[in-house]
């Protein structure tokens, strides 16, 4: 079944296109059909949240977005490259260049300093090392951290550690950060911080992609997509996209 598409928020051409998506696994001689025709289009400056009931998909569309699986069937448009049939060099070339993550589990290297973690992704990339520490400990003080350059994940609390993975996911200055559950190993206090710097990141222009169950997110995103049986359930606008058009008439107003 065709949907209509949900108003966008960004600017300018999609930065990640899906067309006719398939995912299927083989286990033994059954066939599991995890996503099922899936096309959208997301666009620069957009803060989507993907969600739905668990085994619906997301988790399966998230690694095909941050390209560490591939589709079945379909295309995957990523910053002007279809990515959908790479091989593994290129796949792993384009997503260090193009994509940031952040994890729900953090996935910091624990014999790391702050400063060393949020270098890793500009390492491999092949940046110099004196570059690399500018950038890190710019991203560090940028997420609140600059009196823990050198401290070790295990001398940091949970939010400071999404925060570390935060500055890491913005190490290559990415076209579009993607993220697991960002949310769902912090306390509430936590969380509430973790929100607002997706916020921040959002007002200067990111563009966001999280899976998530974390309903604080509706509020705040500028989309969501639902997922359901592996096909898009819902593409409507979030509460922050309503906030951001109400703004603009009242201005508009005020202008006249």
């Amino acid at each position: 079944m065709s949907l209509p598409r949900a108003p966008h928020h960004g600017i300018g051409e999609p930065i990640i296109s899906l067309r006719d998506i398939r995912k299927s696994y083989q286990m033994g001689d059954i066939t599991s059909h995890v996503l099922q025709g899936l096309s959208l289009d997301i666009y620069p400056g957009e803060y989507v949240c993907i969600m739905g009931p668990s085994g619906c998909g997301k988790s399966t569309l998230l690694n095909l977005l941050g390209c560490l699986d591939q589709p079945t069937t379909g295309d995957y448009i990523l910053g002007g490259q279809n990515v959908a049939h790479l091989d593994d060099d290129t796949l792993s070339a384009e997503r260090c260049r193009k994509l940031g993550f952040i994890f729900q589990s953090y996935n910091l290297i624990q014999q790391l300093s702050v400063v060393e973690n949020i270098e890793v992704p500009m390492y491999y990339r092949g940046m110099k090392d004196s570059d690399m520490r500018v950038i890190a400990v710019r991203l560090a003080t940028q997420v609140g951290l600059s009196h823990r350059l050198y401290h070790r994940p295990t001398e940091l609390s949970g939010g400071q550690q999404q925060r570390v993975a935060i500055a890491r996911a913005l190490a290559n200055d990415p076209l579009v950060i993607l993220a697991d559950e960002a949310t769902g190993n912090l306390d509430s206090k936590s969380g509430q911080e973790i929100l607002e710097a997706f916020d921040e990141l959002n007002r200067q222009g990111k563009t966001l992609v999280f899976v998530t169950h974390d309903e604080r997110m509706v509020q705040r995103c500028t989309r969501v997509i639902r997922l359901r049986d592996g096909y898009l359930d819902k593409d409507e606008p979030g509460a922050a996209a309503e906030r951001r058009k109400t703004e603009r008439a009242e201005r508009e107003l005020q202008t006249a």
